[in-house]
């Protein structure tokens, strides 16, 4: 295909690279605004134009969002991760693009007013309290525990916490006091999972169930996704009901949509959601088991290109993104990589860390060693090849 629609990227960084891949398929000119971070090994073959930002918060990045389409309007605008979700739906809404909506991109950046909004519209949701800060929150906490408490605009797992015990709430009370205001909910009891979904115009043009595991509690880091999930019938209806209700309560339009829940002893139940990329490769493990480029399809939604006969509803394969973990201290060595990739199920290991490097323990996803990502041709096969990897990939730490 060549198109002479230009679109303009805000934030690339490692796992948005497969967007200007797409792109350049597409024969679409490409803009994009990336941070300082990646501002030396930012793709300037596949780009003809890049604004830099300096600092990662939401109004860095309206600088060079504003910049970019003063210059000179775009026919389409891709957000990449949080911080960039503002900025493009200013954009998206001054100029008339097509996005998730100003209102949905408002709501998702801010888990207080995720809460207000689905209360009011009655989305299965865990009772909450917002406070100026922790502190405030201690009777409310008490009565009933265990909890979660979370900040209100940070992802990826980052400052969410179990509290079960009074000791832990006056712990929590104690550390996080000079955090500000917080959100603190009861802690749903259940498996939890994530929806992904591509949506024009309000409507559901494909889903995905991603089943999850984490870390143990307190701090639910993800170490597996398993896409293409599959619930029995009336439990799969709840959860279309539950998804639909939270895109007409946001006033979704177009766009991609990441939305995690918990299935607790009420049935589904909202945990919060997001209308950008979401992380952890789970577009390439999505792309994999459905048999079309996610990134491509997200494209065509930004310019009001067709989707017909590129997206498939139904998985083709059997794909999972894994996290290899270690225990805290230094890394001495690491084994196994070469056999696990050589596994005909597993597509990519990409480590973040290396001998010499730091271990924290794990308390955001941030923390994690990088991740394998397999393709499986049944269940079966997918199970046999994530334990192989959880026995043949070993970091080897000395402990400080």
């Amino acid at each position: 295909m060549n198109d002479s629609r230009e679109l303009l990227l805000v934030g690339i960084g490692t796992m948005g690279r497969p967007y200007l891949d797409a792109a350049a398929r597409l024969g679409l000119r490409v803009r994009a605004v990336e941070s300082a971070a990646v501002w030396e090994n930012r793709p300037v073959h596949l780009a003809e134009r890049f604004y830099r930002v300096e600092g990662g918060q939401d109004e860095a990045w309206a600088r060079g969002v504003s910049e970019a389409v003063a210059e000179r309007r775009p026919d389409g605008l891709v957000a990449f991760a949080e911080p960039h979700v503002i900025s493009a739906a200013l954009a998206q809404d001054r100029l008339d693009l097509r996005g998730p909506s100003l209102h949905a991109a408002v709501i998702s950046r801010n888990k207080a007013l995720q809460r207000a909004t689905f209360g009011a519209y009655g989305v299965p949701q865990p009772a909450y309290l917002q406070v100026p800060a922790v502190a405030r929150a201690r009777a409310w906490m008490l009565e009933r525990l265990p909890v979660v408490v979370k900040p209100l605009t940070l992802a990826g797992s980052e400052g969410v916490e179990l509290v079960r015990t009074e000791a832990a709430v006056d712990d929590v009370v104690a550390r996080r006091s000079g955090e500000g205001a917080v959100l603190v909910e009861e802690a749903v009891q259940g498996p939890e999972y994530s929806w992904e979904a591509l949506v024009r115009d309000g409507e559901v043009l494909f889903e995905n169930i991603t089943a999850k595991e984490t870390t143990a509690p307190p701090y639910f880091v993800e170490l597996c996704h398993r896409v293409g999930h599959v619930f029995e019938p009336a439990l799969a209806d709840r959860v279309a009901s539950l998804t639909r209700s939270v895109l007409d309560a946001i006033g979704m339009r177009t766009g991609l949509v990441h939305l995690e829940f918990k299935v607790g002893a009420r049935g589904p139940v909202l945990i919060e959601i997001a209308v950008r990329t979401p992380g952890d490769y789970l577009p390439d493990a999505i792309g994999l088991a459905y048999g079309f480029d996610l990134y491509e399809a997200v494209l065509r939604l930004s310019l009001g290109l067709p989707l017909d006969g590129v997206v498939n509803s139904r998985p083709v394969s059997w794909a999972a993104t894994v996290f290899p973990t270690a225990e805290p201290g230094t890394i001495s060595g690491i084994t196994g990589a070469e056999e696990v990739l050589a596994h005909p199920a597993v597509v990519r290991v990409r480590l973040r860390k290396g001998v010499g490097d730091t271990v924290l323990p794990l308390a955001s996803s941030s923390q994690r060693m990088g991740h394998v990502l397999i393709n499986a041709s049944s269940p079966d096969e997918r199970e046999e090849a994530l334990a192989h990897v959880h026995k043949t990939l070993h970091i080897h730490v000395a402990q400080s």
